[in-house]
């Protein structure tokens, strides 16, 4: 067993954080501390440390005599947390407007360029990559770090629900659409405007999560 130290149960938090993200360990999962322990080459003390980090951060429950399960998240939750992301999301746009220089919009340029030609392609992974770029973006560039943090704390959240809207009909040249009303706004230095359109997008994303739920409960009573 390694020696026990605040480094060792932070490793062994990213690395069940990221085997919640890719579905290894599923919602609503039970994790097995012996079994944990035993697979990591630790001893229990740093992995109920780590268990307690991911407890905060949602992505665990903790049950009283039956342990910590991945969290499961709900249509309830959504319609909980889109509204409060886009806020936040929104807000980020409109500093970032208020901060961007002539640099940072040449390189939101080339990003967004990117964006439309994944778009064009249809190469609806790449375009997830390029979107989530310049989310971080826009919040890098509205240098608030309290901001930063709460919009990172309900992305680990969002994560757990696997989003995946790009597949409803229309949905890819939509986010297109509004990617790019953002950035006019930006490069017009409307921060206003770049606010709105960013709420916009997020509510809109929520809108094609209901779509794809309505079809998949649709292909199940076929």
């Amino acid at each position: 067993m390694r020696p026990v130290s605040n480094s060792l149960h932070d490793e062994v938090a990213s690395r069940l954080r990221e085997q919640i993200f890719a579905g290894a360990l599923p919602p609503g999962g039970f994790l097995d501390e012996a079994a944990l322990c035993e697979r990591l080459a630790i001893s229990r003390t740093p992995l109920r440390e780590a268990l307690k980090v991911l407890v905060a951060e949602g992505l665990l429950r903790h049950e009283p005599r039956r342990g910590c399960f991945v969290a499961q998240v709900t249509e309830r939750d959504l319609d909980d947390l889109f509204p409060v992301i886009a806020l936040l999301e929104g807000r980020a746009a409109y500093e970032a407007t208020l901060k961007a220089g002539d640099a940072d919009v040449a390189a939101l340029e080339v990003l967004h360029q990117q964006l439309q030609q994944c778009a064009d392609d249809g190469r609806i992974t790449d375009y997830y990559e390029a979107n989530y770029a310049i989310h971080e973006a826009f919040i890098t560039l509205a240098d608030n770090r309290w901001l930063a943090q709460v919009i990172a704390d309900l992305r680990k959240i969002l994560r757990l629900a696997r989003l995946q809207t790009l597949q409803v009909p229309g949905r890819l040249q939509q986010s297109l659409a509004e990617h790019l009303a953002v950035f006019a706004a930006l490069k017009a230095r409307d921060s206003d405007a770049a606010e709105e359109s960013m709420r916009t997008h997020l509510l809109r994303q929520r809108d094609a999560l209901r779509d794809v739920a309505r079809n998949h409960q649709s292909r199940l009573t076929r």
